[in-house]
């Protein structure tokens, strides 16, 4: 029965340079474990709250002393000296603890913090794995490594927009669908990127700019010229489109959705028109998952989405569903969708991801396991992702460290059990 001595808390940089928390946990034993968590930029409504000091003379108000604090005092003062059994009952405490719906007292960033270093320090501990921890934590006997979703383009909030600037959907994925292995995957990633930024380079005769996944992020007129660029940088690198190498996309539409239309490219949709785009875009191109096609409180389009893609691609929730368990239950109840994007950050424990997780998996939906755009080093996110039976991975480009990390960890990870990847889709 694992008995906590001490939690020690400090706040650090994301990879964009703003303030997050990393949280230490050191057993009675004496073993230790640490988590920084990370933050995002294109949030959803329903996330948990990440708690900021609002001091504009710091940070323009970004900083997480508070919630540093929080960890230091009145979590201390709870979880110290005390013996919790499971991962659930230390969650359970800092849920109580803070008592509010969407954790604005303790803070989503301080609470996942300690929950992770606690996940960490038990898991070393006993001599798990954390993946292997992570895994016991969601009841998954799943031994399969996640398929990779990397970022190729980036728009909107990710390279700098605000609502509606620049070309408006947020992200051109790439996956290395007929890729056998991690490493494969990575290498042929690796070589369409490379081709990405050379046709960047001859088309628009400025050297590649990269936007906060480290995804590229060039000047196009639109969208669809954008999703054009990967299939010919696909081409040129040797691969198949469709084949090899397929497209996600992540349209986070609720950036560009006012008043009940959508703002795409210059043009106002309404949902329909919306939902007829994306239809002839999968059409088009080889698509394979669309994640927010639609914004996130348009629920009453959401089926009508799913049932448009349903014979193509995934219909992926993120800002719809922030991996809260009452909105995933609703979109299993209209149909809305047929795939989680699982971010842990947006409901802040991880026995409560593990719950939105087995939601999913009832309903015969895929999962993604994803970062976010503001990411440390830490590299948990690799061994939770193995851990809950992911799908998919989504941690963004593979140009920076703070997701080079992660994909490093995936090919520890790989040496250590030899797992295969997973099918495109998982049926």
């Amino acid at each position: 029965m694992p008995t906590i001595k001490q939690l020690t808390a400090i706040e650090v940089l994301d990879s964009r340079g703003r303030p997050t928390v990393k949280a230490g946990c050191v057993l009675d034993s004496g073993v230790a474990g640490e988590a920084s968590v990370p933050s995002g930029a294109s949030t959803g409504a329903a996330e948990a709250l990440e708690l900021r000091d609002g001091d504009r003379r710091r940070y323009r108000g970004l900083g997480c002393r508070k919630a540093v604090m929080n960890i230091l005092n009145a979590i201390s003062d709870a979880v110290c000296g005390r013996s919790f059994d499971t991962q659930g009952d230390l969650d359970q405490r800092l849920i109580d603890l803070d008592g509010t719906d969407n954790k604005r007292n303790l803070g989503a960033n301080a609470m996942l913090a300690v929950s992770i270093a606690f996940a960490r320090a038990v898991a070393a501990e006993t001599g798990e794995t954390l993946y292997a921890h992570f895994a016991r934590l969601a009841g998954s006997s799943t031994q399969t490594l996640p398929r990779l979703t990397v970022n190729l383009f980036s728009g909107n909030k990710h390279a700098g927009g605000t609502d509606g600037g620049g070309v408006a959907i947020q992200d051109v994925l790439l996956v290395p669908g007929s890729a056998a292995s991690i490493d494969e995957s990575l290498a042929t990633v690796w070589s369409v990127y490379q081709h990405a930024a050379e046709l960047c380079a001859e088309r628009f005769g400025s050297p590649p700019l990269t936007a906060d996944e480290g995804g590229l992020a060039p000047p196009v007129d639109g969208c669809e010229a954008m999703i054009d660029l990967a299939v010919e940088a696909m081409t040129r690198a040797g691969y198949e489109p469709g084949r090899n190498v397929a497209i996600a996309l992540d349209i986070a539409s609720s950036h560009f959705y006012r008043d009940g239309v959508y703002t795409l490219d210059g043009e106002t949709l309404d949902s329909e028109s919306m939902i007829e785009r994306l239809g002839a875009w999968v059409a088009r191109w080889p698509i394979v998952s669309v994640e927010d096609g639609l914004a996130e409180d348009d629920w009453e389009h959401w089926p009508s989405l799913r049932d448009t893609l349903s014979d193509h691609a995934l219909t992926l929730g993120d800002d719809l569903l922030c991996t809260n368990p009452a909105r995933i239950e609703r979109a299993i109840d209209t149909g809305a969708a047929d795939a989680l994007l699982l971010k842990v950050n947006q409901i802040g424990t991880l026995t409560e991801s593990a719950a939105a997780l087995k939601l999913a998996r009832d309903a015969g939906w895929q999962v993604t396991v994803s970062a976010r755009s503001g990411e440390t080093e830490d590299n948990w996110l690799a061994d939770l992702a193995v851990g809950f039976g992911g799908d998919q991975i989504k941690i963004g480009s593979i140009t920076q460290s703070e997701r080079l990390a992660k994909y490093n960890r995936l090919l520890e990870i790989e040496r250590e059990t030899d797992w295969p990847v997973v099918g495109w889709p998982r049926r």
